[in-house]
């Protein structure tokens, strides 16, 4: 048996020391974006900034445990994780307390849980499971079929909550599959039917006047250049085989899938997710209603300068004028007191980390961390970019943390555990061969 210490001499102090000053950064976030004068005690376990700690430490003896683990704990009981999120995620549906019209959370006495947080790591482990038994390429559609199901088992019961923000996260996934051989044509459909998507929702509600007073909407206006589209491609390549067929089933698909946005946008989304897209697509500007969140929040990131207002000295932070201030839009608080310069500083230190899991995916010896890093990278970046983007109005506003930064105990224990299991599969890279 190899000796602890030997764990500790393996370990990636690069990641380590990364993942140790975005906490500490994280935590004096949270005390600024909610501190109060009659508690002014970091420690105060009365306010947030308070109980931040007990996650924390909480956190680092998670951290132990896992670097206590053999290796081969995570392989062996990859799906059986899995399983166990998944009953979770099933179980919230029936005795989870509802907040903020979702049923995402266990309670019990003060202590609340979210389940959809810790679902990504099982995910992880049983899509890197997966893929790590598949030959040398990620080929065949059953193949792919099932490494998606694995996906969406997760995102469906938590869509049932109904938490699209954490459902979102699920296509990050995507990225490992790339990794793993799926094809890039893929990769461009997926692009396509993203802007096919905002270009729907962007017509949704325009009319074009044509001669003799006809009006058409602007649904309507993309099936006929589309059509125009299918049968100026079948006349310029009308002697290839099959052509016809091809475009007109392209021309179908397209069609049924620009009513689908529209009914899905009309039938599925909820008002108050309906104007956040408007708003974010300019549709509509409504700065005191389903913009006022990204509105205060660019108030606060831009009042920064530079160089900040100083620590606890946030107008827009003390006087609470950015809702979820300490969960969702916690980076206004870095921009506001920390300035242009601050945000740069934490933002370079997650892309140290990203680019870090990165390099040491690369060097594993074994398919199944290469694979688990990639999982780790692409959630990282995921939460990354969405939460930094939000409060900046370059993405919906769709309530997902930001990485050891976002108050509770949720999140950051299940992206410690989702980090350190890597680092731990890192440390022991070279007694893994399979």
């Amino acid at each position: 048996m190899r000796a602890k210490n030997s764990i500790i001499q393996n370990i990636d102090w690069v990641l380590f020391w990364t993942f140790t000053a975005l906490v500490l950064m994280g935590w004096f976030n949270i005390y600024a974006a909610t501190y109060n004068e009659e508690h002014q005690s970091i420690f105060d376990m009365s306010q947030s900034y308070g109980k931040q700690v007990i996650w924390i430490v909480t956190s680092y003896a998670m951290i132990w445990v896992v670097m206590m683990l053999d290796p081969r704990f995570f392989t062996r009981l990859a799906y059986p994780i899995y399983g166990f999120c998944m009953l979770l995620l099933v179980g919230v549906l029936f005795f989870g307390t509802e907040i903020k019209g979702a049923k995402s959370w266990y309670t019990l006495g003060s202590f609340s849980f979210q389940p959809s947080e810790i679902a990504k790591y099982g995910t992880a482990l049983a899509l890197t499971f997966y893929l790590s038994n598949l030959g040398k390429k990620f080929q065949g559609f059953f193949t792919r079929v099932k490494a998606f199901l694995i996906l969406i088992l997760p995102a469906a019961l938590i869509m049932l909550q109904p938490d699209t923000g954490s459902v979102l996260v699920y296509a990050a996934f995507i990225f490992v599959m790339y990794r793993e051989g799926l094809s890039g044509n893929i990769l461009l459909f997926g692009l396509a039917a993203a802007a096919l998507f905002v270009l729907a929702l962007l017509l949704n509600n325009t009319t074009f006047e044509l001669p003799f007073n006809l009006v058409i909407n602007g649904h309507v206006t993309m099936i006929i250049v589309i059509g125009i589209i299918c049968l100026t491609l079948y006349y310029l390549f009308q002697k290839v085989k099959g052509i016809r067929i091809a475009l007109a089933a392209v021309f179908i698909f397209i069609a049924g899938y620009i009513y689908l946005v529209d009914f899905a946008f009309n039938n599925v989304l909820k008002p108050h997710q309906q104007a956040r897209i408007n708003e974010l697509l300019g549709i509509q500007s409504d700065p005191t209603g389903a913009g006022y969140n990204v509105h205060q929040s660019m108030i606060a990131i831009g009042s920064g300068g530079t160089f900040g207002k100083g620590f606890l000295q946030g107008t827009q932070t003390k006087f609470n004028f950015v809702p979820e201030q300490s969960t969702d839009f916690i980076f206004c608080t870095v921009g506001e007191e920390w300035g242009f310069m601050g945000s740069l500083v934490v933002i370079v230190l997650f892309l140290v980390m990203l680019f870090r899991i990165i390099i040491l995916a690369e060097r594993q010896r074994s398919k199944f961390s290469r694979i688990y890093g990639y999982c780790v990278a692409s959630i990282f970046f995921f939460h990354l970019a969405i939460n930094i983007g939000m409060t900046i109005g370059l993405a919906p506003v769709i309530g997902i943390p930001l990485p050891f930064f976002s108050y509770g105990g949720s999140s950051l224990w299940a992206f410690t555990i989702l980090l350190f299991t890597f680092i731990k599969m890192d440390s022991e890279r070279m007694h893994i061969l399979s």
